[in-house]
């Protein structure tokens, strides 16, 4: 490393759209003079606590998790993985009507996920058991819990596992609102000088841009990290979540995040009113 180079600790989830968002950087095919990159990978829920203390320069958090991090860190414009007319699904053993949800035990993959937060907008009567995020749909099928809120690839693979769609929240988020749903972001602290976080913030656009730019050798590294996923679905999967949205937070992200974070107050789920920044 160069002496002028500063490292950067970059956390983000090891899943195959992350990946794909990261080819660039993870590869060095994108390179800094002013910085060098380390990469952790953990899931969304343990960076969304890590993130409290400020643990990493930047990392993946939730949108749901920003108003109580935004003293530390900013959003970067490059970064974000959005679902318009699409997103977090809820499952159940048999088919049930989404009024049906009320006062059930459901599986959610963390209370600080933007999924938890969209769920308890749209029901807020439920019970919460927190499971990993890849264990929710097991806590249906075994009879732990009556219903699964999924994320991630479970929302192209619950099928196989003989549970049933019970509502698409990003689906009813874009019908009742006709805007896309914000769930995770990229942040960076605000600590850093602005010249530092303006050159990450490029890097991170320039490797998303490249992936896109290099989509079958992106996609073969993005496989490593898709969990046993076919090929067509994992390709399905990252065409979802890294697409125009990423490469920059549009205004009608912006403005869904600050409807959904500004909802999420009002309804008494956080505990302070934040209007989302970014760089």
């Amino acid at each position: 490393m160069s002496t002028s180079q500063q490292k950067i600790v970059i956390a983000h989830s090891p899943d195959s759209d992350d990946a794909f968002m990261f080819y660039g950087l993870a590869t060095e095919k994108i390179r800094s003079p002013l910085v060098r990159f380390e990469h952790h990978l953990s899931d969304i829920q343990t960076l969304n606590v890590a993130a409290l203390e400020g643990k990493y320069e930047m990392t993946a958090i939730s949108y749901h998790a920003y108003p109580y991090v935004a003293d530390k860190y900013i959003f970067t414009a490059a970064g974000s993985s959005v679902g318009d007319g699409y997103g977090p699904i809820v499952v159940a053993n048999k088919p049930i009507a989404a009024s049906e949800l009320k006062g059930k035990t459901i599986a959610v993959p963390g209370l600080q996920t933007t999924a938890y937060l969209t769920l308890k907008l749209y029901e807020p009567d439920f019970e919460a058991k927190v499971v990993p995020f890849d264990e929710v749909i097991a806590a249906v099928t075994s009879g732990k819990a009556d219903a699964a809120l999924v994320i991630h690839e479970g929302q192209l693979v619950y099928q196989q596992s003989g549970v049933h769609r019970v509502v698409d929240l990003g689906a009813w988020w874009k019908e009742k609102y006709d805007l896309p749903l914000p769930l995770g972001g990229n942040v960076i602290l605000r600590s850093l000088s602005p010249e530092i976080q303006r050159e990450c913030c490029r890097c991170l656009r320039e490797s998303i841009q490249y992936a896109l730019d290099h989509r079958e050798q992106a996609l073969a590294y993005a496989l490593e990290f898709s969990r046993g996923l076919e090929r067509p679905t994992a390709e399905k999967f990252v065409g979802m979540y890294v697409n125009h949205h990423t490469i920059d937070m549009a205004p009608e992200v912006i403005e869904a995040a600050n409807k959904l974070l500004g909802m999420g107050y009002d309804a008494g789920l956080i505990d302070r009113r934040v209007e989302v920044e970014y760089i």
